[in-house]
């Protein structure tokens, strides 16, 4: 499968809350600082995105991605900034279109939007949304959210808000859209829905062996064709953490990412991911990039050629792994991760 020329590189984060040096969880606004610090890195070593993730719980501290993403735009030169994802379907797409291009404004036309369900339903609650409702206000949301990327007037209607005639939504985008990806955790309606409307997709490879996605990139190309689309990018995006050796990187992930996934578990009835568990995630036919520099390259080219890809995000925030080693394992992917997989893509 050919893969574009012009490979892309990302960062994202949920803004999970980290430990510091000593072991003790620091509290939401140093999370929210250090976030900017991590992407001013990402900016300065020469990658090309740096995403946001939206969460409404404790052990997350970003509830409010675009003014995180503001913020790090006052901060930053060149790396496109976006969300992942926007939880549509708890969320007004007038609202979500007005504050990102308010974000493109700011930042010089380097917003861009990753729109998806979203992995946690606690914005449902919050917002005065009925769970009951979940696909019908995403497909109603993106519907709407694709006809106000054409920034022209906008008539509308359907039963969860209310409706548009004639209507404009400002400010326009510098370029005349943002660019917006569509998140698909694994099914092929996901996958037909992102090809209906022609908007980039974006995989969320967090689990089992990556080659299990390829017949949904095989689908989302058939169906761009079939609907009289052009040729649109995939991205993907995938957990993982980099150090100089294996081991090490191993080693230093573990115990942050066993235990977020135990929490987790908890909730969803999973049962505790135990060491076998994780380094069959880290193994060369998991879903995570773990290891050294050399490692990482060859997994993360693996991937992009089998499926395709135009993007690669590195998922770097795992639990309470603490701010200092995100900042080493950022280093380390710019460095030597982008330029190695380039070579082997080349």
């Amino acid at each position: 499968m050919a893969v574009s020329t012009n490979f892309e590189f990302g960062l994202d984060t949920f803004g999970d809350i980290t430990v510091d040096t000593t072991g003790k969880l620091l509290k939401h606004d140093e999370v929210l600082r250090n976030i900017v610090t991590e992407a001013e890195l990402a900016d300065q070593l020469g990658l090309d995105f740096f995403g946001v993730g939206e969460h409404h719980r404790p052990d997350f501290a970003v509830s409010a991605p675009e003014v995180v993403l503001a913020a790090i735009a006052s901060r930053t030169k060149r790396i496109h900034l976006g969300s992942v994802v926007t939880v549509l379907s708890s969320d007004d797409p007038v609202r979500v279109y007005e504050r990102f291009a308010t974000l493109d404004a700011l930042s010089n036309g380097r917003a861009e939007v990753v729109v998806g369900r979203g992995s946690f339903t606690e914005s449902f609650p919050l917002f005065g949304f009925k769970l009951e409702q979940y696909e019908q206000l995403f497909n109603e949301r993106l519907e709407l959210f694709a006809e106000l990327l054409k920034e022209k007037p906008v008539t509308w209607s359907g039963e969860t808000r209310a409706a548009l005639k004639d209507q404009r939504v400002y400010p326009p985008s510098m370029h005349g859209r943002i660019k917006t990806w569509v998140a698909v955790g694994g099914t092929p309606q996901s996958v037909m829905r992102a090809a209906h409307y022609g908007l980039p997709l974006m995989l969320a490879i967090i689990g089992g062996d990556p080659a299990n996605f390829k017949p949904l990139t095989d689908l989302y190309r058939r169906a761009l064709a079939e609907f009289g689309k052009e040729p649109l990018p995939i991205g993907v995006h995938s957990p993982g953490h980099i150090a100089e050796t294996d081991e090490q990187a191993r080693e230093e992930l573990y115990p942050h990412y066993a235990a977020m996934h135990t929490q987790i578990g908890r909730e969803r009835g999973w049962p505790p991911l135990t060491r076998a568990g994780f380094e069959q995630l880290a193994g060369p036919n998991g879903a995570m990039c773990v290891g050294a520099p050399e490692t990482v390259a060859w997994k993360i080219a693996h991937t992009a050629k089998l499926l395709g890809l135009s993007r690669f995000d590195l998922k770097y925030s795992s639990g309470t792994l603490p701010h200092e080693t995100m900042l080493r394992s950022i280093e380390l992917f710019a460095t030597q991760v982008a330029p190695r997989v380039r070579e082997l893509l080349a």
